[in-house]
């Protein structure tokens, strides 16, 4: 049983704190998910959103770990895991009228990509 586990790895690359809010981000996480690795790129290069090449960064960066680590063939990979955690975030002042300020906060994102072979 441990082999079996064991054949099937994840190689996993990590963005953390983006300075955008995790909502806009999974918009764009969401169109690689379960896709094949290839796909996944083309998909990305294609995707007019501002956060798309820092995803396309981290997914490059996850198939290089696989690349590397085990060198495995780029053209089995498959993105198996792609989410979005909510960050720290970041208390701001905004002037108001009359001398008065509004608190809003700057959202944080960690972005997580794992990729792993096809079954």
């Amino acid at each position: 049983m441990a082999e079996a586990a064991d054949s099937k790895k994840a190689y996993k690359a990590e963005v953390r704190y983006v300075r955008m809010s995790p909502q806009k981000i999974r918009l764009v996480v969401d169109l690689i998910r379960g896709r094949k690795a290839g796909d996944a790129v083309s998909v990305l290069q294609a995707t007019n959103k501002r956060i798309a090449p820092m995803v396309l960064k981290c997914l490059k960066s996850a198939i290089a770990n696989a690349d590397s680590r085990d060198n495995i063939d780029v053209d089995d990979l498959i993105v198996t895991e792609a989410y979005v955690n909510e960050g720290p975030r970041m208390k701001r002042i905004r002037p108001a009228p009359m001398g008065r300020a509004y608190r809003y906060q700057r959202r944080l994102a960690h972005i997580v990509v794992k990729v792993g072979e096809r079954t």
